[in-house]
């Protein structure tokens, strides 16, 4: 299971203008834009705001806007360019025009997106720029020599701390030094040492030197490339839903059934289809989803665990969340709710397609989602399935529905050990199970319980990814 939020990269957005027509700024001579972010009340709050450029009809404005990246989040902005007098006053300006995007498509679009300003030929255009560099790899080999000496009868037993600020009350302490990574490069060059200071020391003893000296044989330094660069460089994410049509979900025509189509709401498999597809579909160009479903009987009389839910035998993809959702909505009137939980077929079925990917690395990962109500029947079948899949560019998202005891569910999430069968191993841990119920707000599916699901099964898919690109050395 995924621990607390943590954020994916940090970027920095850029805001420029270009051919803004003479007459838009003729009453007001200065362009200012708004940046804007849609917080979880449902509406649109002021992030910040660039300054006020007068009589400039292509702007680059130097006020930038950072900001935590969340893969898991759909964290959606809205752009507002306006002319103003030079107070900046907005309510005294007129709207030029805007441009509406989640930060998810910014960076997947090559880190950036343009937009035309209402019906003139002037555009607005959004950059980004990924200002992490906690990434990178560095290797030190450092020597120490002439150490304060802290054992009353003999040597003392050194070892180097590196950390970001010292506070240290050690009674053997010996001292300290603040460099950064460019200095330790170049001392490394060089024959620069660098000096050990103990200021408890050097304030009481006039001649005092200092403490030792630091040799720093060698240092590496290894640029790690972060999942925010993948995304950039225009690598493609595919999510692949799974849904289980097992008799114990329910006659879908009773409202207690995990099936039911309520007229006036989303029924849980729908709530955990979009919480996870509108987020992955701002990395997919052609945002076609591939929809199965598994444990049901079909109107030939065959039991599948991989069936078309658009009832197209040779493809399976869905225009979008929306077709996802009208092709399940229509397939639950063709086919019978029956059983088992079989896993297997499906897994092996996205695996096939991830292999194709797997062929040039980092241009394409695959996502399973598998909602599921009950615990899978085939699961040694699935294990090894598992396992094949855990070289491949390809994570599984489980989502637990119902009441069910899913405690052999984390047999799979494998998150202390990696999975194992039968003498294999998985190279990795690609999957993450969710229990929908612990999101339920007084037991009732809510919109926000919907997000909250959707930042925990999707929070570890940036690791997942990087382990995978590590394995391959892309």
């Amino acid at each position: 299971m995924a621990g607390e939020a943590s954020i994916t990269a940090e970027v920095t957005i850029h805001i420029s203008c270009r051919n803004l027509q003479q007459h838009d700024l003729k009453s007001k001579p200065g362009a200012l834009a708004v940046v804007n972010f849609w917080d979880e009340d449902g509406e649109y709050i002021e992030y910040g705001r660039t300054e006020v450029i007068l009589d400039d009809l292509n702007p680059t404005f130097g006020q930038h806007f950072p900001m935590a990246y969340y893969f898991e989040q759909y964290q959606r902005l809205k752009f507002e360019m306006f002319a103003v007098d030079p107070s900046g006053d907005i309510s005294e300006g007129f709207l030029l025009g805007d441009l509406e995007c989640t930060l998810g498509q910014l960076l997947s679009n090559k880190g950036g997106l343009s937009a035309t300003l209402g019906n003139s030929k002037a555009e607005i255009i959004i950059d980004t720029e990924n200002n992490s560099s906690v990434s990178d790899l560095i290797t030190l080999q450092i020597i120490g020599t002439d150490l304060d000496k802290k054992d009353f009868l003999g040597k003392s037993d050194p070892y180097l701390e590196i950390i970001r600020k010292d506070e240290n009350e050690d009674p053997d302490f010996i001292g300290e030094c603040s460099t950064t990574i460019e200095e330790l490069k170049r001392a490394s060059e060089s024959s620069t040492t660098l000096q050990l200071i103990n200021e408890k020391k050097k304030n009481k003893k006039k001649k005092y030197k200092n403490s030792g000296e630091l040799h720093i044989v060698r240092c590496v330094i290894d640029p790690q490339p972060m999942f925010v660069d993948y995304i950039k460089d225009g690598m493609q994410i595919n999510c692949t839903v799974g849904i289980d049509f097992t008799a114990s979900n329910g006659n879908p025509k009773h409202p207690s059934s995990l099936h039911y189509n309520d007229p006036n709401d989303l029924n849980v498999y729908q709530r955990a289809i979009v919480a996870v597809g509108a987020i992955c579909q701002d990395y997919d160009t052609d945002k076609m989803f591939p929809a199965l479903g598994f444990g049901a009987k079909l109107a030939s009389g065959e039991i599948s665990h991989d069936f078309f839910l658009n009832g197209n035998d040779e493809n399976p993809n869905c225009d979008g969340i929306e077709g996802v959702l009208e092709a399940y909505k229509q397939s639950l009137t063709g086919i019978q709710l029956y059983g088992p939980t079989n896993f297997a077929p499906i897994v092996s079925y996205v695996a096939k397609q991830a292999k194709q990917d797997d062929e040039n690395p980092g241009k394409g990962y695959h996502i399973l989602l598998m909602v599921t109500d009950g615990i899978i029947s085939d699961m040694d079948e699935t294990k090894l399935a598992v396992i094949e899949a855990s070289s491949l560019p390809m994570s599984i998202i489980i989502v637990g529905v119902g009441d069910t005891d899913f405690d052999e569910m984390d047999e799979l999430d494998s998150d202390e050990q990696l999975l194992s069968f039968d003498d294999k191993t998985a190279a990795r841990d690609i999957v993450q199970f969710v229990e929908f119920q612990k999101f339920l707000e007084e037991g009732q599916i809510t919109p926000s319980s919907a997000i909250n699901l959707a930042r925990e099964v999707l929070a570890e898919v940036p690791r997942q990814i990087l382990e995978y690109m590590k394995m391959k050395n892309v």
